[in-house]
């Protein structure tokens, strides 16, 4: 649909749609420091949680995700939410004050926002970071030889999906909901001290669709270690039993064409590396020699070091699952 809705290029638009990316990039030109560029993103989805506090932080922390993955550093937040009439005041009250306590932790400033009656709550943030042009962190970048690493496990397709049946314990949501909440600061700061030359955050496409995104932009192929993989407790139990988000299926209908997957995959982990996730971690493309550096960082910020495959000269399939 965008090749046909007349999208205008311009030289100013250092990362646009074209590329899938996580956000777009715009040069400041003569309105700010030389070099220094916009990064701009919005995301904005129904509940995944029942409690309305994290749900307002978890919403806050998959956006502002965006500009993290893209380098960059936000500056400033516009809420976007919608609520139905009948929907408890004390409940946007409780939505609001998560999303707002975890931009300030960012360290941006919320400027505004637009709310709407909506047939169900919709909550998220239009969000606005800087980065320097040198500096951006595409997922056009990625090279033969890079090696992949993952900042949070998967999986929460399951366990949301999951909670809606009522299969999880109050201290596994509990713990669930804190990892979706934290922010990806950290592990964006040890990329760039690291010098990371592409990077995606794993949310709505899963795993599959957003290292796809990679694949192509960067024209390589990205090969995961199904084993490497670091999972949510009880997320593979849970996608054995079919409890998987409908992402899942939506993901394998629109790039499984474009994937290999290895004889000796466990079938519901391919189907959970396929499924949606929600404020999930980064993936990052790094070159093979700064691999250590990138560890190093990662663990002086106490951010998991998860070695998780490898980047490939172009192949067959944009992605391979052994």
């Amino acid at each position: 649909m965008l090749r046909d809705a007349g999208l205008v290029g311009s030289s100013e638009l250092l990362v646009g749609p074209q590329t899938l990316d996580d956000a777009g990039v715009v040069r400041l030109g003569s309105a700010g420091a030389p070099g220094m560029c916009l990064v701009q993103t919005v995301d904005y989805f129904p509940p995944v949680l029942d409690d309305p506090y994290w749900y307002g932080a978890v919403a806050a922390a998959n956006a502002l995700s965006d500009v993290y993955a893209m380098g960059g550093e936000p500056l400033s937040v516009l809420n976007l939410a919608g609520f139905p009439a009948e929907f408890p005041d004390e409940w946007i009250r409780e939505i609001l004050r998560g999303g707002f306590e975890k931009v300030r932790e960012a360290g941006a400033i919320v400027a505004g926002g637009h709310t709407v009656r909506s047939e169900e709550p919709l909550f998220g943030f239009a969000v606005t970071g800087l980065v320097h042009e040198d500096k951006v962190i595409a997922n056009s970048g990625a090279q033969a030889g890079d090696v992949l690493y993952l900042t949070k496990p998967l999986g929460m397709g399951s366990i949301t999906t999951g909670n809606r049946k009522g299969l999880l314990t109050p201290e596994e949501l509990d713990q669930a909901s804190r990892v979706m909440a934290t922010l990806n600061r950290e592990a964006a700061h040890a990329m760039i001290q690291a010098g990371a030359k592409a990077a995606t955050d794993i949310t709505g496409f899963g795993l599959v669709g957003h290292a796809h995104n990679i694949a192509a932009a960067s024209q390589v192929t990205l090969a995961f270690d199904m084993q490497a993989l670091p999972l949510y407790p009880r997320s593979l139990e849970l996608a054995r039993q079919g409890v998987l988000s409908g992402g899942s299926a939506r993901s394998q209908q629109a790039v499984g064409h474009d994937v290999e997957v290895g004889s000796k995959c466990d079938p519901a982990l391919v189907k959970l590396v396929f499924d949606a996730e929600t404020s999930g971690g980064l993936l990052i493309s790094i070159a093979r020699h700064r691999a250590d550096a990138l560890e190093a960082e990662l663990t002086l910020r106490d951010v998991p070091v998860e070695r998780v495959g490898e980047v490939l000269p172009p192949g067959k399939h944009r992605i391979m699952l052994r």
